[in-house]
């Protein structure tokens, strides 16, 4: 059957029913929901039926029930789409993607149904099931941390009737049919040991907690950078707070360090554990910067430090509104090309990335 004569048997069945639902008519056509969306887009965008949550209804029928009112269909490009949004619990760093999202869903009247990731795989297709079959047009997906997004797109997420953008995550060419939007973490690293090398620092470590699914490109790029500009690799302190030890214990070993003169300066990820070490060291009598040059990533909160910390930025919010387009993008042509975005970091300098004390300073 073409496209055209599917369609004009959608339409009969929708005018003959009243309204339909997407899945339904998926399964009697013997077609993808996905083809049934676009549809029903097309359809509604010739103001031939309304689109509503989860299908379709037809224009009389809408008008009696008062859903959309006389000439006023939703649009094939995304106006009125509802898409699903699946975020890890309880980080710090996701609030802003999630307000970029709904600023960017707002501006274009496109719905958005939050969901919160469990603790296992299985925790988060039954999360993702549950959206798809509310009839969501789409899923932004950030997987939980631990749960490696390539095994998600390996094994059922591009086998899914609605289009996935991973937001904020990165799975390469394992990606299949999903698109992506992150943050350069790499590139932001980069700029981290360049500034801290500009100052003259030629020994710069690496501190970052090892949970979190930014910290293999946050060292991607601070390796390639040392290496680029042709200074050791290392130290490096991986913070592992998974068995409940005390930022102290974990830290202890890189003040010591420091006290000693060892580390000079150093890229922490993330904002909260680099303002924890400022009091460990102060307790130590060492000062920031003249002791330790600090740049963090994240700058969640590195303005708030006692001392202002020079601070690498991810995009966040708009990575969130670049989701939203993409999605918007692909429910509008299908066909199109698959994306895969990365938006870079910013510096954001402030007075705490001093150059080395002169000698004869505390080294």
């Amino acid at each position: 059957m073409l496209a055209e004569e599917r369609r004009e048997a959608l339409l009969r069945l929708i005018e003959r029913r009243g309204s339909v639902k997407v899945k339904d008519v998926a399964e009697e056509m013997g077609v993808s929901a996905v083809t049934v969306r676009q549809d029903v887009r097309d359809l509604a965008g010739r103001g031939l039926v309304v689109r509503v949550h989860g299908g379709a209804m037809s224009s009389s029928a809408a008008q009696a029930a008062d859903v959309a009112g006389p000439a006023a269909p939703r649009s094939a490009t995304g106006q009125g789409d509802v898409f699903g949004l699946i975020v890890p619990p309880g980080s710090y760093y996701y609030p802003e993607i999630i307000r970029g999202v709904q600023d960017a869903a707002r501006t274009h009247g496109v719905r958005v149904v939050l969901a919160v990731s469990g603790e296992t795989l299985e925790d988060n297709r039954e999360q993702v099931r549950r959206l798809v079959a509310a009839g969501v047009d789409g899923l932004l997906l950030m997987p939980r941390a631990g749960l490696e997004p390539v095994d998600l797109a390996e094994e059922w997420l591009t086998g899914l009737d609605v289009p996935v953008v991973l937001v904020d995550r990165r799975v390469g060419g394992q990606a299949g049919r999903l698109e992506q939007v992150a943050s350069d973490h790499a590139h932001g690293a980069g700029l981290a040991v360049r500034h801290l090398a500009e100052r003259g620092h030629d020994r710069i470590a690496l501190v970052a907690r090892v949970e979190s699914p930014n910290t293999p490109l946050i060292r991607e790029g601070y390796v390639a950078a040392c290496e680029a500009l042709r200074l050791p690799v290392g130290p490096e302190y991986g913070i592992d707070p998974s068995d409940g030890a005390a930022p102290a214990e974990w830290f202890e070993e890189f003040v010591r360090a420091v006290e000693a003169g060892e580390v000079r300066a150093a890229l922490v990820h993330n904002d909260l554990d680099a303002v924890a070490l400022i009091g460990l060291l102060r307790a130590r009598d060492l000062r920031v910067p003249e002791d330790l040059a600090i740049v963090t990533y994240d700058d969640e909160v590195a303005e708030l430090s006692d001392v202002p910390l020079t601070a690498v930025a991810p995009p966040k919010r708009a990575v969130g509104a670049w989701a939203v387009d993409l999605m918007r993008r692909r429910i509008a042509d299908p066909a199109a090309p698959l994306a895969e975005l990365l938006l870079r970091p910013e510096l954001r300098v402030r007075d705490s990335s001093g150059a080395p004390s002169t000698p004869g300073g505390r080294a």
